[in-house]
């Protein structure tokens, strides 16, 4: 009996995309990568909250002690660390031959895509909450003693950081596709805000700032030099434009590479 006499629907033999989502989101949760990632960021940023809150720290710098609080640079590192959850997600298809074995299970790219970048990012931003928040809230407990305003800008100031994260993330995850590895994107992530900026940001600041921890710095408010700075809403727009080039690039990649 076919499916037209039964009023079923024909099967075509493609895997529905609520299960490839099931099975990415089962891969994501089941990579110990994942656990180690978030946990480092959790500690990390609720130590940093501590400090910056507690100001018990301070940082030798050209115009003397400066607090931690102060340093955007050194609040926003632990993202490098969120950045590995759709770094691996992605990255690891690449080892052993996995993808090929995907590829034959869901011979559809875009379908493949679709699911495995819904997933990333699905899971970006509902971890990056739980890790964000125990450390701004640490902080923004310090500006409020401090005189700031209180419950509004706070929830507004939590989602700019978890969009932060969200759009780095995803600039690690286009970069890991165009890689296939997942050292390459941590790599050079970790290493453009640590030895490249600092190296070329008084020659080249026009450039510099246009870089995605520069321009992420501009967007939470944190931009590490005034001659970095970008305003807020520019920051924005610049480290968006950096997540769907990386995005879009890999999309392509996908689509075309080891056809």
């Amino acid at each position: 009996m076919t499916a037209v006499e039964t009023g079923g629907v024909p099967d075509t033999g493609e895997i529905r995309l609520t299960d490839l989502l099931l099975a990415e989101l089962t891969k994501i949760r089941t990579l110990p990568a994942t656990w180690i990632a978030l946990a480092v960021t959790l500690v990390a940023n609720t130590l940093l909250g501590l400090l910056a809150a507690t100001d018990v720290v301070r940082v030798a710098g050209q115009d003397g002690q400066v607090a931690i609080a102060q340093l955007g640079t050194v609040l926003l590192a632990p993202v490098y660390a969120f950045v590995a959850v759709p770094v691996f997600a992605v990255g690891r298809e690449y080892h052993g031959g996995q993808l090929r074995v995907s590829l034959a299970a869901v011979p559809d790219r875009n379908r493949f895509f679709m699911a495995k970048l819904s997933a990333s990012s699905g899971t970006a931003v509902l971890a990056a909450v739980p890790v964000v928040l125990p450390g701004y809230l640490l902080r923004h407990a310090a500006a409020v003693a401090d005189g700031d305003p209180g419950a509004g800008r706070a929830i507004g100031g939590l989602l700019t950081e978890v969009t932060a994260y969200l759009l780095l993330g995803l600039v690690g995850y286009g970069f890991a596709v165009l890689a296939k590895t997942v050292v390459t994107p941590l790599t050079v992530l970790f290493i453009l805000p640590v030895l490249v900026s600092p190296m070329l940001g008084g020659i080249l600041p026009g450039v510099v700032r246009l870089l995605p921890h520069e321009a992420t710095l501009s967007f939470l408010g944190m931009p590490a030099a005034p001659a970095l700075a970008l305003d807020r809403p520019a920051g924005l727009l610049v480290v968006s434009a950096w997540a769907v080039l990386s995005v879009v690039t890999a999309w392509v990649i996908t689509g075309r590479r080891d056809s």
